[in-house]
């Protein structure tokens, strides 16, 4: 939770919408409510989109960010906005969250496929990337296609666990990404696991229940962005 707004899509990333009341207007226009299902620009996955609907109107979101320990919502431009204390329903753009929920679950699987550390990476909802630093290991891509939907037709369940930020400092191995830090809750790490034992890592994302909800996947180019470092991108086949 950030400092005003309960963040529900954390516990279930398959809220389409949600009661909720605005509780702040910045000076940029940007709107804060105390509860929201909008998922905000983080981790390489893009901040949702949707509607806010209320008493007499409704109002387009473009986006959603975070910024001073708020969550913001972003409207378009030229709309009228709904004043402080007003209660709305909260509606995401549900296809293209699923989308990018199915994408970046694809790429915790990429994530356990590759035994090397991140070193960037960016979801979207038809091509996604992450960025390896390699070392001596080399990448095969229609290998790591077979491999990719073969983990997919498996159907892993996805959970959610909770850590201490002690438990993490203890287990530093479960961090891939080597640039950026994880998301840390009040103390508390949101890890998300795949099966049993196909990946277990920090993440504030959102992700799909199964991973046969993917559907079919196949590894486009593999980019040599240093020395050591290859970009391999995603891509949905449907």
């Amino acid at each position: 939770m950030t400092d005003r707004t309960e963040e529900l899509y954390r516990d279930d990333s398959y809220l389409k919408s949600c009661d909720a009341t605005v509780v702040e207007i910045t000076d940029r226009g940007a709107l804060v409510l105390d509860r929201t299902v909008f998922y905000y620009t983080g981790g390489g996955q893009p901040g949702d989109s949707g509607t806010l609907t209320f008493d007499g109107g409704a109002i387009r979101i473009g986006t959603t960010i975070q910024a001073d320990g708020d969550i913001l919502h972003i409207p378009e431009e030229g709309q009228t906005l709904p004043p402080i204390g007003t209660k709305v329903v909260a509606e995401i753009d549900w296809d293209r969250r699923y989308r990018l929920m199915k994408m970046h679950t694809a790429m915790h699987l990429l994530c356990a496929l590759v035994p090397c550390g991140v070193t960037g990476g960016q979801v979207g909802e038809d091509k996604s990337r992450l960025d390896f630093d390699v070392g001596e290991h080399t990448l095969d891509k229609d290998a790591l296609t077979a491999q990719l939907n073969d983990l997919i037709a498996q159907d892993h369940p996805l959970q959610t666990l909770w850590i201490s930020d002690t438990e993490l400092d203890a287990n530093p191995e479960l961090v891939r990404t080597m640039s950026v830090k994880p998301p840390r809750n009040a103390g508390r790490i949101r890890l998300v696991k795949v099966g049993e034992a196909v990946d277990l890592q920090p993440c504030g994302g959102t992700h799909i229940a199964h991973t046969g909800e993917i559907g079919p996947l196949r590894i486009g180019k593999i980019e040599n962005k240093g020395a050591k470092n290859r970009r391999v991108n995603i891509h949905l086949e449907a």
